[in-house]
């Protein structure tokens, strides 16, 4: 019996080594690389199925899949031009993933290279005609929501291509400059806006975009603007000077001091606070909505650089929640002095306010109280590691607004 085990089991080893020889010439084969030139044959979504369908047309920051013949080996793939992002350690000899540039300045486009997709890799080149058009258009903010006629304000968003119209505050733009790479639009505030102002729209050959919020509005939503809603209860002093802030719209507050120790956070003293009476933050029957749905917005001039300290903003001297505002303070950690050039709007959204171990507000219940109201604080706090000299912030026009 151990005899003929013997024979099956060495039986069955030859006829194992025998198929890993045979199968050798055509593991070779399929581990060659590309030598012909690379061929495109349709451009299919980047998704699960059933959302893996051909398309025939493409927008800018879209995952794609290219397909084909020859595609290993890629060194450059560009759509109208311009480099896309890719990982070779992904493709195939027959299919290709490639992130498409979020901005592509389409006007400066030569007119030879619109609607191609130019694949090059270590054995050849080619050039697939495609369809590659801008998304509809998308507003991320306005540079001073609050300029007085005549002002120059930017609309910052993306795919600002094309143009077919532009409104500010309810009212037709006829003369505006976009960016080469479609991320903001400069114009000059129209005259004779109302008192509470209007939206800002674009409008491309891709679509249109129309914030939520009125621009020029000094009424909606404000909680202080020290003018026509004069909240101001104590803290900081105010003035309407146009020579030491131009731009002002009236009266605004000054947040100021002098050799602030590090870790002070005595707020109260001198004019480093702007303290209101209650207001509505958010009106009682919109609370169920959600925290990410509304923001905090002011308006800031700062001539003096800013570069340690922050702003930290509360309701009704209660500290559950905070928000912060360090402009000077850089995603990597370093630091840039900050000032503005005139006036700039400030937006806060409402789920920035976190508690004291960092963990975001979770509704606006949780912020705001049952009824949506309450005092507003503004204050300046020396949260660095070293002493502020000096620092002087002008505010404005401190208002909450839905943004979503």
């Amino acid at each position: 019996m151990k005899k003929l085990l013997f024979h099956i089991n060495n039986y069955l080893l030859l006829v194992l080594l025998a198929a890993m020889v045979l199968a050798q010439p055509s593991c070779k084969k399929d581990s060659s690389p590309s030598t012909g030139a690379p061929v495109i044959t349709s451009i299919r979504n980047y998704v699960a199925h059933p959302g893996d369908s051909l398309l025939t047309s493409v927008g800018t920051g879209q995952w794609v899949v290219i397909s084909g013949k020859n595609l290993k080996g890629a060194l450059q793939i560009n759509f109208d031009g311009v480099k896309a992002s890719f990982n070779d350690a992904w493709f195939s000899d027959t299919s290709a993933i490639a992130l498409i540039p979020s901005v592509i300045a389409f006007p400066t486009v030569p007119a030879k290279q619109l609607n191609t997709i130019q694949y090059v890799t270590t054995h050849g080149q080619t050039t697939f005609s495609f369809s590659i058009v801008p998304p509809a258009p998308t507003i991320a903010g306005i540079s001073n929501e609050d300029a007085n006629p005549g002002d120059s304000v930017k609309i910052n968003g993306f795919n600002f291509f094309f143009i077919q119209s532009v409104t500010f505050a309810g009212k037709p733009i006829t003369s505006y400059v976009p960016s080469n790479d479609g991320t903001s639009i400069t114009l000059a505030v129209p005259s004779g806006i109302s008192n509470t102002g209007g939206t800002v729209s674009v409008t491309t050959k891709s679509g249109s975009a129309t914030t939520l919020y009125n621009v020029e509005d000094f009424v909606d939503g404000v909680l202080n603007n020290y003018d026509n809603v004069n909240n101001f209860s104590w803290g900081s002093g105010t003035s309407n000077s146009s020579a030491t802030y131009p731009g002002n719209a009236g009266y605004y507050g000054i947040l100021n001091g002098t050799n602030i120790p590090a870790g002070d956070g005595s707020w109260w003293n001198g004019g480093r606070s702007i303290n209101t009476n209650s207001a509505q933050w958010v009106p009682q029957a919109n609370l169920q909505d959600m925290v990410s749905n509304y923001a905090l917005k002011f308006d800031i001039s700062v001539t003096t650089p800013w570069s340690s300290g922050s702003i930290q903003i509360v309701k009704d001297y209660s500290w559950t929640y905070s928000a912060f505002y360090r402009p000077w303070k850089n995603s990597n950690g370093s630091t840039t002095p900050f000032t503005t050039k005139g006036w700039q709007t400030v937006t806060i959204p409402l789920s920035n306010f976190i508690d004291s171990k960092g963990f975001p507000v979770a509704s606006l219940t949780d912020l705001l109280g049952s009824t949506g109201a309450g005092a507003i604080n503004v204050t300046f706090v020396n949260d660095g590691s070293s002493t502020i000299n000096a620092y002087e912030i002008a505010v404005d026009n401190i208002r909450v607004v839905k943004i979503k």
